[in-house]
């Protein structure tokens, strides 16, 4: 599931952009971004009140999201059952346009169009405050967005925080440059 074009892509020295090909049409992918249940399912659960102003209030569960036999590496086990984030909706354009702030990491931006019989995501992360933060936040989406694959192809999720562990190390090689 992870070749070379899964990989994110360093935009800058504080942005960061993943790409994902699903199947299904843009309204289909706008609800699991949006729609509460099915977020919970790859990402996270909360509030996320869908106007320029409106709350996000995100809770991931990263417990639910694995396996048991599948535990937080050390560095990011104060997140291994609940961490909390909190934002604000800077732009929203139903159903292909979402962004909204990332707590104090930055901004996320969602964009969704039509390509080759399914959709287009784009998910891009700015205004990161150093490489450390690049490294985590481009591991993470990519394990979530693995995560949406598998949950809007109904196939089994991947070992969470393995991934993660494997993704970390191979984005600290590719952003290094």
């Amino acid at each position: 599931m992870t070749t070379d074009s899964l990989y994110g892509e360093r935009l800058s020295n504080d942005t960061v952009r993943i790409e994902r090909h699903l199947p299904g049409t843009v309204q289909d992918i706008w609800a699991w971004i949006t729609d509460n249940d099915k977020r919970a399912q790859w990402m996270a659960r909360g509030t996320l009140e869908l106007r320029v102003g409106g709350a996000v209030r995100l809770e991931f569960r990263h417990a639910e999201l694995t396996y048991a036999d599948d535990p937080a590496p050390p560095k990011y086990a104060d997140m291994a059952d609940s961490a909390q984030l909190s934002g604000v909706v800077t732009a929203c354009e139903p159903p292909r346009l979402l962004a909204h702030t990332w707590g104090d990491q930055g901004e996320v931006r969602y964009e969704l169009n039509e390509s080759r019989g399914g959709v287009r995501l784009v998910v891009t992360h700015q205004r990161l405050r150093g490489m450390d933060d690049m490294l985590s936040v481009s591991a993470g989406w990519h394990a979530h967005l693995d995560l949406l694959v598998t949950r809007v192809r109904g196939e089994a999720r991947p070992r969470y925080w393995a991934l993660h562990t494997r993704l970390e190390a191979e984005y600290a090689r590719r952003l290094a440059g």
